[in-house]
Protein backbone atom coordinates (compact mmCIF):
# COMPACT_ATOMS: atom_id res chain seq x y z
CA UNK A 1 0.00 0.00 0.00
CA UNK A 2 1.29 3.26 -0.99
CA UNK A 3 2.39 6.09 2.02
CA UNK A 4 -0.54 8.04 0.31
CA UNK A 5 -2.92 5.70 0.27
CA UNK A 6 -1.97 4.60 4.02
CA UNK A 7 -2.31 8.33 5.14
CA UNK A 8 -5.64 8.28 3.78
CA UNK A 9 -7.11 5.20 5.34
CA UNK A 10 -5.68 6.40 8.60
CA UNK A 11 -7.49 9.74 8.18
CA UNK A 12 -10.82 8.55 6.96
CA UNK A 13 -10.56 5.87 10.43
CA UNK A 14 -9.56 9.04 12.50
CA UNK A 15 -12.94 10.61 10.90
CA UNK A 16 -15.25 8.01 11.31
CA UNK A 17 -13.97 8.05 15.03
CA UNK A 18 -14.06 11.27 15.12
CA UNK A 19 -17.97 10.79 14.01
CA UNK A 20 -18.79 7.74 16.50
CA UNK A 21 -17.39 9.71 19.26
CA UNK A 22 -19.46 13.10 18.50
CA UNK A 23 -22.62 11.03 17.87
CA UNK A 24 -21.83 9.40 21.10
CA UNK A 25 -21.63 12.73 23.13
CA UNK A 26 -24.92 14.00 21.42
CA UNK A 27 -26.84 11.01 22.71
CA UNK A 28 -25.21 11.43 26.50
CA UNK A 29 -25.98 14.85 26.18
CA UNK A 30 -29.51 14.16 25.06
CA UNK A 31 -29.75 11.52 27.54
CA UNK A 32 -28.68 13.73 30.08
CA UNK A 33 -30.88 16.57 29.56
CA UNK A 34 -33.35 14.13 29.66
CA UNK A 35 -32.72 12.39 32.91
CA UNK A 36 -31.98 16.28 34.18
CA UNK A 37 -36.08 16.70 33.46
CA UNK A 38 -36.25 13.45 35.71
CA UNK A 39 -37.75 14.64 39.92
CA UNK A 40 -34.89 13.96 42.23
CA UNK A 41 -37.49 11.17 43.43
CA UNK A 42 -39.06 9.76 40.56
CA UNK A 43 -40.28 6.08 40.72
CA UNK A 44 -39.38 3.46 38.65
CA UNK A 45 -42.88 2.42 38.26
CA UNK A 46 -46.18 4.12 39.26
CA UNK A 47 -49.70 2.81 39.46
CA UNK A 48 -52.00 5.24 38.15
CA UNK A 49 -55.13 5.80 41.02
CA UNK A 50 -58.43 7.01 40.22
CA UNK A 51 -58.87 10.75 40.93
CA UNK A 52 -54.91 11.33 39.39
CA UNK A 53 -54.45 13.71 36.57
CA UNK A 54 -51.67 14.01 34.10
CA UNK A 55 -50.31 17.08 35.79
CA UNK A 56 -49.85 15.08 38.99
CA UNK A 57 -48.37 12.02 37.10
CA UNK A 58 -46.16 14.16 35.44
CA UNK A 59 -45.20 16.07 38.17
CA UNK A 60 -43.91 12.72 39.68
CA UNK A 61 -41.98 11.53 37.04
CA UNK A 62 -40.46 15.14 35.96
CA UNK A 63 -39.13 18.16 37.98
CA UNK A 64 -41.46 20.66 35.35
CA UNK A 65 -44.34 18.26 34.36
CA UNK A 66 -44.71 20.81 30.87
CA UNK A 67 -41.76 18.06 29.58
CA UNK A 68 -44.07 15.38 29.58
CA UNK A 69 -44.69 15.29 26.07
CA UNK A 70 -40.32 14.92 25.39
CA UNK A 71 -40.53 11.98 27.62
CA UNK A 72 -43.88 10.07 27.28
CA UNK A 73 -43.13 7.03 24.66
CA UNK A 74 -46.57 6.08 22.90
CA UNK A 75 -47.00 2.23 23.31
CA UNK A 76 -47.30 1.01 19.74
CA UNK A 77 -49.08 -2.36 20.78
CA UNK A 78 -51.56 -0.32 23.34
CA UNK A 79 -55.02 0.20 21.92
CA UNK A 80 -55.55 4.68 21.89
CA UNK A 81 -52.04 4.52 23.44
CA UNK A 82 -52.14 8.65 24.60
CA UNK A 83 -54.70 7.58 27.18
CA UNK A 84 -54.16 6.65 30.54
CA UNK A 85 -56.08 4.54 33.22
CA UNK A 86 -56.68 3.73 36.63
CA UNK A 87 -54.87 0.51 36.99
CA UNK A 88 -52.39 1.56 34.75
CA UNK A 89 -48.80 1.02 35.39
CA UNK A 90 -46.44 3.44 34.07
CA UNK A 91 -42.41 3.27 33.92
CA UNK A 92 -39.40 4.33 33.32
CA UNK A 93 -37.63 2.22 30.56
CA UNK A 94 -35.17 2.99 28.16
CA UNK A 95 -35.94 3.58 23.99
CA UNK A 96 -33.16 4.12 21.63
CA UNK A 97 -30.72 4.34 24.86
CA UNK A 98 -32.95 7.58 26.49
CA UNK A 99 -35.11 7.30 28.98
CA UNK A 100 -38.50 7.49 28.60
CA UNK A 101 -42.19 6.89 30.54
CA UNK A 102 -44.61 4.35 28.72
CA UNK A 103 -46.90 2.09 29.52
CA UNK A 104 -45.45 -1.35 30.76
CA UNK A 105 -48.79 -3.08 31.92
CA UNK A 106 -52.21 -1.93 31.05
CA UNK A 107 -54.35 -2.58 33.70
CA UNK A 108 -57.04 -5.41 33.98
CA UNK A 109 -59.83 -2.54 34.21
CA UNK A 110 -58.73 -1.06 30.83
CA UNK A 111 -58.16 -4.62 29.00
CA UNK A 112 -61.45 -5.79 30.16
CA UNK A 113 -64.44 -6.51 27.83
CA UNK A 114 -67.01 -4.27 30.03
CA UNK A 115 -64.18 -1.98 29.94
CA UNK A 116 -64.32 -1.50 26.46
CA UNK A 117 -68.07 0.36 26.32
CA UNK A 118 -67.10 2.87 28.86
CA UNK A 119 -66.92 6.74 27.94
CA UNK A 120 -63.19 7.90 27.14
CA UNK A 121 -64.05 9.84 30.55
CA UNK A 122 -63.13 7.47 32.60
CA UNK A 123 -59.66 7.94 30.81
CA UNK A 124 -57.11 10.23 33.66
CA UNK A 125 -57.59 13.40 32.29
CA UNK A 126 -55.29 16.33 32.08
CA UNK A 127 -57.08 18.32 34.71
CA UNK A 128 -59.53 17.94 37.06
CA UNK A 129 -63.03 18.42 35.67
CA UNK A 130 -64.04 19.91 39.47
CA UNK A 131 -61.12 22.14 39.05
CA UNK A 132 -62.66 24.13 36.43
CA UNK A 133 -66.41 23.89 37.14
CA UNK A 134 -66.13 27.62 38.40
CA UNK A 135 -65.26 28.45 35.06
CA UNK A 136 -68.37 26.42 33.55
CA UNK A 137 -71.05 27.68 36.76
CA UNK A 138 -69.92 30.68 37.74
CA UNK A 139 -68.85 32.86 35.35
CA UNK A 140 -67.52 33.84 31.75
CA UNK A 141 -66.15 35.84 29.75
CA UNK A 142 -67.50 37.19 26.03
CA UNK A 143 -65.34 38.51 23.72
CA UNK A 144 -66.38 41.67 21.82
CA UNK A 145 -67.22 40.07 18.36
CA UNK A 146 -69.46 37.08 20.61
CA UNK A 147 -71.72 39.38 22.24
CA UNK A 148 -74.08 40.53 19.38
CA UNK A 149 -74.30 37.26 18.14
CA UNK A 150 -75.78 35.90 21.32
CA UNK A 151 -79.31 34.97 21.95
CA UNK A 152 -81.14 37.79 23.73
CA UNK A 153 -84.43 38.20 25.89
CA UNK A 154 -86.69 40.28 24.38
CA UNK A 155 -90.04 39.57 26.49
CA UNK A 156 -91.41 38.20 29.41
CA UNK A 157 -94.60 36.33 29.62
CA UNK A 158 -97.28 38.38 31.67
CA UNK A 159 -96.74 42.05 33.13
CA UNK A 160 -93.57 41.26 34.03
CA UNK A 161 -90.73 43.81 33.65
CA UNK A 162 -87.96 41.19 35.47
CA UNK A 163 -88.21 37.01 35.06
CA UNK A 164 -87.08 34.62 38.18
CA UNK A 165 -86.88 31.11 38.91
CA UNK A 166 -90.47 29.96 37.13
CA UNK A 167 -91.60 32.50 35.22
CA UNK A 168 -91.58 32.38 31.25
CA UNK A 169 -89.13 34.23 28.84
CA UNK A 170 -89.20 34.92 24.93
CA UNK A 171 -85.96 34.69 23.31
CA UNK A 172 -84.77 36.09 19.73
CA UNK A 173 -81.38 35.12 17.62
CA UNK A 174 -81.99 31.22 18.93
CA UNK A 175 -82.29 28.41 16.87
CA UNK A 176 -82.35 25.96 19.97
CA UNK A 177 -84.70 23.04 19.93
CA UNK A 178 -87.54 21.46 23.21
CA UNK A 179 -84.96 20.36 25.66
CA UNK A 180 -82.04 22.84 25.68
CA UNK A 181 -80.84 24.28 28.29
CA UNK A 182 -78.86 28.31 28.35
CA UNK A 183 -77.26 30.23 31.12
CA UNK A 184 -78.51 33.39 31.06
CA UNK A 185 -76.16 36.49 31.50
CA UNK A 186 -75.93 39.87 32.22
CA UNK A 187 -73.57 41.77 30.68
CA UNK A 188 -71.37 43.71 32.92
CA UNK A 189 -67.90 45.00 33.35
CA UNK A 190 -65.22 45.64 29.81
CA UNK A 191 -62.35 43.88 29.75
CA UNK A 192 -59.49 46.34 28.52
CA UNK A 193 -55.81 45.45 27.75
CA UNK A 194 -53.81 46.81 29.98
CA UNK A 195 -51.17 47.04 27.06
CA UNK A 196 -52.95 48.78 24.38
CA UNK A 197 -56.59 49.97 26.10
CA UNK A 198 -57.90 48.13 23.47
CA UNK A 199 -62.26 46.48 24.52
CA UNK A 200 -61.46 42.59 24.63
CA UNK A 201 -64.71 41.46 26.06
CA UNK A 202 -67.01 41.69 29.00
CA UNK A 203 -67.40 39.90 32.06
CA UNK A 204 -70.77 37.94 32.03
CA UNK A 205 -72.38 38.29 35.11
CA UNK A 206 -74.59 34.78 35.66
CA UNK A 207 -78.23 35.58 36.33
CA UNK A 208 -79.60 32.13 36.42
CA UNK A 209 -80.82 29.11 33.43
CA UNK A 210 -83.61 27.94 32.09
CA UNK A 211 -85.02 25.50 29.26
CA UNK A 212 -86.74 25.72 25.78
CA UNK A 213 -90.01 25.10 25.82
CA UNK A 214 -90.48 25.72 22.55
CA UNK A 215 -88.69 26.53 18.90
CA UNK A 216 -89.40 29.35 16.97
CA UNK A 217 -89.03 33.18 16.62
CA UNK A 218 -89.14 33.96 19.57
CA UNK A 219 -87.85 30.76 20.94
CA UNK A 220 -89.79 30.32 24.65
CA UNK A 221 -87.72 29.56 27.12
CA UNK A 222 -88.84 28.49 31.10
CA UNK A 223 -86.33 30.06 33.96
CA UNK A 224 -85.73 27.11 35.75
CA UNK A 225 -82.93 28.90 38.30
CA UNK A 226 -82.04 31.98 39.11
CA UNK A 227 -79.67 34.56 41.22
CA UNK A 228 -81.39 37.65 40.66
CA UNK A 229 -83.87 38.93 38.10
CA UNK A 230 -83.22 38.56 34.15
CA UNK A 231 -84.34 41.72 32.15
CA UNK A 232 -84.51 42.81 28.49
CA UNK A 233 -81.23 42.19 26.36
CA UNK A 234 -79.75 39.66 28.69
CA UNK A 235 -77.85 36.97 26.93
CA UNK A 236 -78.16 33.37 26.36
CA UNK A 237 -74.92 31.09 26.44
CA UNK A 238 -75.30 27.38 26.18
CA UNK A 239 -75.22 25.36 29.70
CA UNK A 240 -72.83 22.95 28.12
CA UNK A 241 -69.32 24.87 27.58
CA UNK A 242 -66.93 21.94 25.37
CA UNK A 243 -63.69 21.72 27.53
CA UNK A 244 -61.43 19.33 25.99
CA UNK A 245 -59.45 17.41 29.28
CA UNK A 246 -57.29 14.94 27.90
CA UNK A 247 -54.37 17.03 26.52
CA UNK A 248 -50.83 16.88 27.15
CA UNK A 249 -48.86 19.84 29.51
CA UNK A 250 -46.61 21.05 27.52
CA UNK A 251 -44.20 24.62 27.41
CA UNK A 252 -45.95 26.86 24.28
CA UNK A 253 -44.68 26.47 20.96
CA UNK A 254 -43.98 30.10 20.78
CA UNK A 255 -43.11 33.30 22.93
CA UNK A 256 -45.76 34.34 25.18
CA UNK A 257 -45.67 37.43 27.42
CA UNK A 258 -49.46 38.62 28.76
CA UNK A 259 -51.44 39.57 31.64
CA UNK A 260 -53.73 38.23 34.27
CA UNK A 261 -56.53 40.22 33.47
CA UNK A 262 -59.41 38.61 35.25
CA UNK A 263 -60.64 36.34 37.82
CA UNK A 264 -63.77 34.12 37.54
CA UNK A 265 -65.51 34.27 41.09
CA UNK A 266 -64.50 37.89 41.68
CA UNK A 267 -62.23 37.41 43.89
CA UNK A 268 -58.73 39.39 44.08
CA UNK A 269 -56.64 37.16 45.49
CA UNK A 270 -56.09 34.00 43.04
CA UNK A 271 -54.86 30.73 44.50
CA UNK A 272 -54.10 27.41 43.41
CA UNK A 273 -56.72 25.40 41.41
CA UNK A 274 -58.66 28.98 40.35
CA UNK A 275 -59.84 29.90 36.97
CA UNK A 276 -57.90 33.02 35.31
CA UNK A 277 -58.60 34.91 32.23
CA UNK A 278 -55.48 36.12 30.17
CA UNK A 279 -54.91 38.77 27.43
CA UNK A 280 -53.42 36.38 25.00
CA UNK A 281 -55.26 33.71 22.47
CA UNK A 282 -55.03 31.81 19.77
CA UNK A 283 -54.04 34.81 17.72
CA UNK A 284 -50.50 34.74 19.57
CA UNK A 285 -49.96 31.51 19.62
CA UNK A 286 -51.50 30.09 22.57
CA UNK A 287 -52.98 26.80 22.76
CA UNK A 288 -54.81 24.32 25.06
CA UNK A 289 -52.25 22.54 27.08
CA UNK A 290 -49.62 25.55 27.36
CA UNK A 291 -48.14 25.91 30.73
CA UNK A 292 -47.05 29.56 31.72
CA UNK A 293 -45.04 30.92 34.52
CA UNK A 294 -47.21 33.65 36.56
CA UNK A 295 -44.66 36.77 37.41
CA UNK A 296 -44.82 39.34 40.15
CA UNK A 297 -43.82 43.14 38.83
CA UNK A 298 -41.33 43.91 41.30
CA UNK A 299 -42.31 47.53 42.81
CA UNK A 300 -40.06 50.52 42.98
CA UNK A 301 -38.56 51.03 46.48
CA UNK A 302 -36.46 53.88 47.48
CA UNK A 303 -32.87 53.65 47.84
CA UNK A 304 -32.16 55.53 51.04
CA UNK A 305 -28.46 55.13 50.73
CA UNK A 306 -27.77 56.18 47.02
CA UNK A 307 -30.63 58.02 47.00
CA UNK A 308 -32.90 57.51 43.96
CA UNK A 309 -35.26 54.90 43.35
CA UNK A 310 -35.08 51.24 41.87
CA UNK A 311 -36.92 48.72 41.03
CA UNK A 312 -37.04 45.25 42.89
CA UNK A 313 -36.78 41.93 40.33
CA UNK A 314 -39.43 40.47 38.77
CA UNK A 315 -40.30 37.66 40.93
CA UNK A 316 -42.09 34.12 40.25
CA UNK A 317 -45.12 33.25 41.93
CA UNK A 318 -47.04 30.61 40.10
CA UNK A 319 -48.03 28.13 37.44
CA UNK A 320 -50.38 28.11 35.19
CA UNK A 321 -52.32 25.36 32.52
CA UNK A 322 -54.41 27.03 29.86
CA UNK A 323 -57.74 24.69 28.70
CA UNK A 324 -59.29 27.07 26.59
CA UNK A 325 -58.87 29.76 24.08
CA UNK A 326 -60.34 32.26 22.22
CA UNK A 327 -59.05 34.86 19.23
CA UNK A 328 -57.50 37.12 22.04
CA UNK A 329 -58.27 35.39 25.36
CA UNK A 330 -57.57 32.89 27.29
CA UNK A 331 -58.69 30.47 30.23
CA UNK A 332 -56.06 28.88 32.59
CA UNK A 333 -56.30 27.30 35.47
CA UNK A 334 -54.00 27.84 38.40
CA UNK A 335 -51.30 24.85 39.33
CA UNK A 336 -49.21 25.75 41.32
CA UNK A 337 -49.17 29.37 43.61
CA UNK A 338 -46.07 29.79 45.92
CA UNK A 339 -47.53 33.21 46.82
CA UNK A 340 -51.24 34.77 46.54
CA UNK A 341 -51.47 35.95 42.54
CA UNK A 342 -53.44 39.17 41.19
CA UNK A 343 -54.58 40.14 37.94
CA UNK A 344 -52.46 42.28 36.26
CA UNK A 345 -49.81 39.72 36.97
CA UNK A 346 -47.41 38.78 33.77
CA UNK A 347 -47.61 35.33 32.08
CA UNK A 348 -44.71 33.95 30.50
CA UNK A 349 -43.27 31.11 28.81
CA UNK A 350 -41.94 28.32 31.78
CA UNK A 351 -37.80 28.81 32.13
Amino acid sequence: MSLSKKFLNNRLRLTVVALIAALSLGSLTAFSQDSARLAADAPDEYVVQVGDTLWDIAATFLRDPWYWPEIWYVNPQVENPHLIYPGDVLGLVYVDGTQRVTTVRGSSYRLSPEARVTPLTEAITSISYDSISAFLSRGVVIEKGEVDSLPYIVSTKGDHLIAAAGNTVYVRGSSANPGERFNIVHIGDKLIDPEDNRLIGYQGIEIGDGVVTRGGDPTTMNLTSSKQEAVQGDRLIPAAVEIPLNFFPKAPSSNIEGQIIAVVGGVTQIGQYQVVVMNRGSNDGLAVGDVLSVWQRGEVVKDRVEGGSVRIPDEQAGTLMVFKVYDRIGYGLVMEATQALHTLDYVRNPT
